[in-house]
């Protein structure tokens, strides 16, 4: 593939944290798909297949689902290609939308969760002898 550096999906796995188990699932539906195979049919992952994956991390989060994954994946790629119409930038403004508003929820989520360690913290350590 052009000399470019090609990960087998162990390798990948341990460079981004996700399991064999996920990567393949991913492949079987559709959003990730390795550039190759080896010789022995062991599946090759390039850079941009593993930046790939990473979008979709960031996009599981915050509750897109693998339709919403795809299609955000295809409208990526087609305005890196430069053959995006206007409708395409407008869906992906509205995923962007989408993700600002979900991302806000769950930080204020991450919020409260915070504070209710913090008061289980100064419980504790008020309930300890000194």
């Amino acid at each position: 593939m052009n000399g470019l550096p090609l990960y087998q999906i162990g390798e990948v796995a341990d460079l981004i944290g996700l399991s064999l188990r996920t990567i393949r699932h991913y492949e079987e539906v559709g959003v990730v798909v390795p550039s190759g195979r080896s010789a022995g049919g062991f599946r090759l992952y390039t850079d941009t297949d593993v930046e790939r994956l990473r979008k979709v991390m960031g996009m599981k989060p915050i509750g897109f689902t693998l339709e919403e994954i795809r299609d955000v994946l295809e409208l990526l790629d087609l305005i890196d290609a430069g053959g995006a119409s206007d409708e395409a930038h407008d869906r992906l403004r509205m995923y962007t939308a989408l993700a600002v508003e979900r991302t806000a929820k769950y930080e204020h989520k991450l919020g409260l969760g915070r504070e209710f360690t913090a008061m289980l913290k100064q419980r504790t350590a008020a309930d300890l002898p000194s």
